[in-house]
């Protein structure tokens, strides 16, 4: 059968790659053309476009960027038609998707959607155009099933694939991995400052500031895969600041500690059991406006998920060095630390078990077969 996959940035890339992955072992005869990244085109299939050239942050920026993003949409319709396919699966990356949706479910073409988009974070009245234009959802946050309930809308909850992306990883010889990439022997702080340029930019310099306060650790940047090492040099001017590009597993399975730019990012440090604080700062504009319709009491997928504060957020004017000081401090030392390692597991539980890239895989080739019958 015939697949067209749209994700739209470097988490959806990880994800669509498993699913791609298990569409191959669920249907010998698949045929991928997809939307994605790096890891995508290493499992195979057709790359259309890369997330790099359509990457924007924030609502400022989408508002800046309007005519280009009209144009990638239109190019996808073109391409769709082109191509025909079975079945269009979406992943995340709402903004671009649901309007692919609409029109791909007014031409006839089968949609379903992998990983929710987060209408129960803002927006709620989304619901009703997912149940439009969406044939199948395949959720992998635990709440996301119940709150679906609320409006008549059956979902499929069929874990959460980093669950499988973290357990399949092989272990890594820690001293090889600090001599490889020129790392001392102190514990470690992991940076995690997210993807996209404008949140590096905004994120970076507030935990580079604690460089000096902390020197019996070393503090290491994760370089993420859709930035060049050129950007971040930038940021890089004292001697117990490190780099490690696209290695974000493998420096966090080592580190004591990380300050984490909120996202996806927040979960994969809790299933590597590394105490953190999660950050969060967007332009005076795109925070204004998010502020408005946002209705959570939290931003961080992992108190999302367990619905209690387990992780310090510090937001906007709350990101500043004094507080992200004395909330690094409380993870490296206090009886917080021990209550974090608890917490993550119970967190682990929530989630479920390894296979959410099969369960889903599993359900998509059935559905369809199912149609077509």
């Amino acid at each position: 059968m015939k697949y067209y996959i749209i994700a739209g940035e470097a988490s959806g890339d990880l994800h669509g790659s498993n699913l791609m992955k298990a569409l191959f072992q669920q249907d010998d005869k698949a045929n991928i053309r997809f939307w994605g990244g790096d890891l995508m085109q290493a499992v195979g299939g057709e790359l259309v476009m890369h997330y790099k050239e359509r990457q924007f942050m924030g609502f400022a920026e989408v508002i800046f960027n309007l005519r280009k993003i009209s144009g990638h949409i239109k190019f996808c319709k073109k391409d769709i038609e082109s191509f025909q396919p079975d079945v269009i699966i979406f992943i995340d990356n709402s903004g671009f998707n649901l309007r692919i949706a609409k029109w791909a479910k007014e031409h006839n073409f089968r949609t379903h959607y992998y990983i929710s988009p987060q209408v129960w974070a803002s927006r709620a009245g989304r619901v009703e155009k997912i149940k439009r234009d969406i044939d199948a959802m395949y959720c992998i946050l635990p709440f996301e099933k119940e709150f679906y309930k609320k409006y008549g809308y059956d979902v499929n909850f069929v874990g959460h694939p980093l669950i499988d992306a973290i357990a399949d990883r092989p272990q890594i010889d820690e001293n090889e991995f600090r001599t490889t990439h020129l790392l001392s022997t102190k514990p470690i702080i992991a940076l995690l400052p997210g993807s996209r340029k404008q949140e590096i930019t905004k994120m970076l310099g507030v935990m580079l500031s604690l460089v000096d306060d902390f020197e019996d650790y070393q503090f290491v940047i994760a370089g993420a895969p859709s930035q060049d090492f050129e950007f971040y040099e930038t940021f890089i001017k004292k001697s117990n600041v490190s780099f490690v590009s696209n290695k974000t597993y493998d420096l966090l399975s080592i580190s004591n500690a990380a300050l984490v730019t909120s996202g996806t990012a927040t979960l994969e440090t809790a299933l590597y059991k590394v105490p953190q604080v999660v950050c969060y700062k967007a332009n005076w504009i795109s925070y204004q406006i998010a502020k408005r319709i946002i209705t959570l009491k939290f931003i961080s997928l992992v108190n999302l998920i367990m619905d209690r504060e387990v992780v310090t957020e510090l937001i906007q004017g709350d990101l500043n060095k004094k507080r992200l000081k004395k909330e690094l401090a409380s993870i490296l030392h206090s009886d917080k630390r021990e209550q974090l390692f608890l917490d993550y597991y119970e967190l682990e539980k929530k989630l479920g078990g390894k296979g959410a890239s099969e369960n889903a895989a599993k359900l998509i080739v059935s559905k369809i077969s199912n149609d077509k019958n």
